[in-house]
Order: structure tokens, then sequence, then C-alpha cells
């Protein structure tokens, strides 16, 4: 059997686990995969495909491991006051954001949020995030999904150019993040997640 998991930075389900696992009644392989929302769900499609076709527990892992090194995340937030309060920033920078009006474009890596770049405005943040996400994708053969918290017209405005400039496109989702990452992020979130196959 395989486990996997969202990052353990952002929350303490991957350690249950591993504490769930040495009571299981059979081999439980669990997995950290440092991604969040459908950065995970990329791993976990993965995972399926590789079940389906026939694959060991040892498969599986590696095949969800070798597809969560592959993701990238990409966020705009409005404000850091959310990501601030959560602990994921320091108060000394979400005050110098704040102080300076920069709206901050962040990233996924290993596991954790970590700064990009920053920006004066939300508007050139947007087209910045886009900019980013099609030079990621290349010209692979990738998933893409945006993301939005209570910025439904924006996720839709930015899918719709994607789908137009990213050439290896296959599938494109639009979703709403859930309470666990809303919780950090707050309103106004975009996020892209761009995922080679």
């Amino acid at each position: 059997m395989v486990s996997l998991h969202l990052s353990a930075e952002f929350s303490g389900t991957y350690e249950a686990a591993l504490l769930a696992a040495q009571d299981a009644p059979l081999p439980v392989r669990v997995v950290d995969t440092r991604m969040v929302a459908m950065a995970l769900g990329y791993c976990v499609l993965t995972a399926a495909e590789t079940v389906l076709a026939g694959g060991t527990p040892d498969e599986v892992a590696a095949a969800a491991e070798k597809r969560a090194a592959a993701t990238s995340g990409f966020f705009y937030v409005d404000t850091l006051e959310h990501l601030r309060r959560g602990g994921r920033i320091g108060s000394a920078r979400a005050l110098l954001g704040s102080a300076l009006a920069v709206k901050p474009l962040l990233h996924l890596e290993d596991g954790r949020i970590q700064p990009l770049e920053k920006v004066r405005t939300a508007t050139r943040a947007i087209a910045r995030l886009e900019e980013i996400a099609i030079q990621q994708a290349g010209l692979a053969e990738v998933d893409v999904t945006v993301h939005h918290l209570a910025a439904p017209e924006r996720a839709e405005a930015i899918a719709e150019r994607l789908r137009e400039r990213i050439p290896g496109l296959r599938e494109l989702y639009v979703g709403e993040v859930g309470a666990v990452i809303g919780a950090h992020v707050g309103p106004g979130l975009l996020a892209v997640v761009v995922s080679p196959r």
C-alpha cells in the first residue's frame, strides 16, 4: 500500500501517517510529496495510473515522487498578511511588503513557500505569473492547473490565455483551493501548477 501526502511543511498528516503505518496490518509506503493542492493531485493521478498498469508499491511510490519532482507551483497573493499570521513568512518581510505596496510572486520549493519575485501592481504580478508558467512549460507535454481563492474571473482569464500559449498543454483544470491552503494565503490568490507528463 502507498500513502501520499501533502507537504509535511504544511501539515502534520505525513507524520501521523508514518505512525499509523507502523501499526498497519500490511506494509505501507508513506510518501511526503512536498506538494499541495493539485500539485499533489498530479502525484496521486500518476500513482493511480501506475497501479492500474500493474506497478508494485515501490514503483507506485517512485512514479509519484518523480511526478512531484518535475511539478512546479507558482502563486500570487494580494497581501502577505495571511502568510505572516500562519507563520509561513516573518513579520518584518510582511510589513516591508505592505509598506512598499509589493505584490509578491511566490513558489513551492522543497515543500516550502519561498519568494520568487516582487512586482509593484496586481496587474503586473498576474501577467508575470502567466509568463513564468509559460516558460516553465516550455515545449514539453504538461498538465496545468490554475487555482484561485475568491477570484474565479481572474483564474478563468489566465487559464484562457494559458490554453492559447502553452503548445504542449494536455489538460487544464481551474479550481478554488481548499480551506487549509486558503487560510494561509487569503482571498485573491492566483496559482499556476505546471506538471510535465
